[in-house]
């Protein structure tokens, strides 16, 4: 009974077959000429098949050669990747991580879970908190990495991480968005509120009353969650059992903002890097665009 071929013979025979021939397979991989020769004929009777064509000036693969070339690829493919992450050395130590509340529903959860199943050793310690203390708390040597909102992000020091706009939402359940003047919610004391929110409804012409305030994206998030009111929010972070009120339904989006990662310059790490990517991965997809009005 014929036992599954060598990894290493594999490893020969893909050199040819990427090569060509067994002289330049053998510079690949840094062995003699009949070294080479001599695992592909064991590897041939091992199989009992014959995996190349010996040319005038090179090897072909035959038609069984060509059969066995992506599972010699994924066998050892897999080799490599598995020594690869038995001799990295496992991440620990902490990460501090600021980043609006806004994402604590949607975003954040899908990153923490993901990275503390991958890393279990990393301690992170999380901060929720607005986008100018963020900055305070990193400036100060209490943060490692800060998602924070930016609606003029020239010269910013931070990386963007994606344009996002900012739209009206309604509940699925309640409707309020059908309700005239247009209940709304707003902000204790916020200039944003004024000069982009209400000033987007004066603009088109659309009459609306303050029907709940709060100092706290989670009030936005129970106000159109109970149907007390239309709420402006960033794309991702609709919560469940929301929608998107669109241009055609009369409402056009307010703005929007970048969404940047600043990193503390006091230092990194290895587990600080691990998850910068993997934020930077969570806000990849192609949906986070900007809107005009």
């Amino acid at each position: 009974m014929a036992h599954p071929p060598d990894s290493d013979l594999l490893r020969s025979f893909l050199a040819i077959a990427e090569a060509g021939s067994v002289t330049a397979a053998a510079e690949r991989l840094g062995r003699t000429q009949s070294a080479v020769s001599m695992q592909i004929a064991r590897l041939e009777e091992n199989l009992g098949q014959q995996l190349f064509d010996r040319l005038p000036r090179g090897m072909a693969l035959t038609a069984r050669g060509a059969q066995l070339l992506p599972y010699a690829r994924r066998v050892t493919g897999l080799i490599e990747e598995a020594a690869t992450a038995l001799r990295s050395r496992p991440l620990d130590g902490p990460v501090r991580i600021g980043i609006p509340q806004d994402y604590s529903e949607t975003v954040l959860p899908g990153i923490l879970s993901a990275f503390s199943r991958r890393y279990p050793a990393v301690e992170v310690t999380v901060r929720l908190d607005y986008s100018v203390p963020q900055l305070k708390a990193m400036a100060a040597g209490e943060l490692d990495l800060a998602v924070v909102f930016e609606w003029k992000p020239a010269g910013t020091k931070g990386e963007i991480l994606c344009v996002e706009p900012t739209v009206w939402v309604t509940s699925d359940r309640h409707a309020q968005h059908l309700q005239t003047p247009l209940p709304i919610a707003v902000y204790f004391d916020s200039d944003w509120c004024q000069t982009n929110m209400i000033a987007s409804l004066d603009r088109h012409g659309i009459p609306y009353r303050v029907a709940f305030e709060c100092d706290t994206v989670g009030g936005f998030f129970a106000a159109v969650r109970s149907g007390l009111a239309v709420v402006a929010l960033s794309r991702s972070t609709i919560p469940d059992g929301c929608r998107e009120l669109t241009l055609e339904e009369g409402f056009p989006a307010v703005d929007s903002s970048s969404v940047l990662l600043h990193r503390s310059s006091r230092g990194a790490s290895p587990a600080v890097d691990a998850l910068a990517e993997a934020i930077r991965a969570a806000f990849r997809p192609g949906a986070f665009t900007e809107v005009e009005e």
